[in-house]
């Protein structure tokens, strides 16, 4: 048996008093924090590990997601305390979450099948329950906290199967119904252009004509965010973000690319909406980030407070309250 020395005992309890007087002070408490063992207390400076999906199929290959793995990743992200929010909700920074858990924001690129199937059961329509967005919904219904939170980027006019997921007598509908339970749709191009092969003309009839597709099938709503097929700019890398082609226009609040692991708080200096970095889930990859953000990655942890950002004292040079004047920045 290991007995530890009274040295290291005051060291403890000094820790622990000083715990307390912080969280008295800051809305949380080392009681909340030793609910998770990965949550010493709040950093909402941490990273946010925004997931990179394509094929979601029975089998695992290089770009293909197996069922079984699928539903273990949101069981070993929903233990490790993760919750979903929004692309949406990132590029605001309006991500309300419960003290103590930490944001996972999906995405799925290419509308494949796999991501979004109807079935025909007794004479009626259904969603495929081994499809991903049959999964995120089984899954939610099972763990209402766990909410329906996911960004799909498509292709309004790529070859099948990844034409607007593969079942042509349902594209609108697909789209329409994916807003309607509370995902949100991203421009892919339309067919999976690789844009640097192109001149600025065709760059933007790639990206205005894919918004006025989608908006075209579910009115009233317009795409925001692009994915890089590739993960490859443009020459001009400000046609990403913005232009326009015969008179339809697209402006993109936030810019994708393919790797490079977790990207940087919505309150950090480092966030760069126009290169965020993503982590594409395949093998062991997801465990493997995991076990990085719980530990000197340095992931986000939530106050469960909307109108706060709380961090350590020791990554105050890197918050930007400037860019949240509504928020109050707190450290520790």
């Amino acid at each position: 048996m290991c007995h530890r020395s009274p040295v290291v005992r005051v060291l403890g309890l000094t820790a622990l008093c000083f715990a307390a007087a912080l969280g008295s002070g800051l809305g949380f408490s080392p009681q909340s924090a030793m609910r998770s063992p990965h949550a010493a207390g709040p950093n909402e400076l941490g990273k946010v590990p925004i997931l990179e999906y394509h094929l979601i199929q029975p089998e695992e290959t290089r770009w293909g997601r197996s069922i079984t793995h699928f539903r273990e990743d949101l069981e070993l992200l929903y233990r490790s305390g993760y919750r979903p929010v929004g692309m949406g909700d990132y590029i605001s920074g309006k991500m309300a979450l419960p003290e103590g858990t930490r944001p996972v924001i999906f995405t799925f690129d290419d509308s494949s099948e796999g991501q979004f199937r109807y079935l025909a059961r007794n004479g009626r329509r259904e969603i495929d329950s081994d499809c991903a967005v049959g999964i995120l919904m089984d899954f939610h219904k099972k763990h209402p906290d766990f909410g329906l939170k996911a960004i799909f980027f498509v292709l309004p006019e790529a070859k099948e199967p990844h034409k607007l997921f593969g079942q042509p007598e349902y594209e609108a509908e697909k789209l329409r119904q994916l807003v309607a339970l509370g995902f949100e749709i991203g421009n892919h191009t339309l067919w999976h252009a690789t844009l640097s092969k192109y001149d600025a003309q065709t760059v933007q009839k790639q990206l205005a004509l894919a918004v006025k597709e989608i908006s075209t099938m579910v009115p009233g709503y317009v795409p925001h965010v692009l994915a890089l097929p590739l993960g490859v700019y443009p020459k001009d890398p400000n046609l990403a973000v913005r232009g326009s082609y015969k008179g339809v226009s697209y402006q993109n609040d936030a810019i994708l690319e393919v790797a490079g692991g977790a990207a940087p708080s919505p309150f950090s200096r480092k966030r760069d909406l126009e290169h965020l970095h993503r982590i594409q889930v395949t093998g062991r990859e997801l465990e493997v980030w995991v076990k990085r953000l719980q530990a000197g990655e340095g992931g986000y942890i939530s106050d469960g407070k909307d109108d706060t950002v709380t961090y350590p004292l020791a990554l105050a040079a890197d918050a930007n309250p400037s860019r949240f004047p509504g928020l109050h920045f707190v450290s520790y």
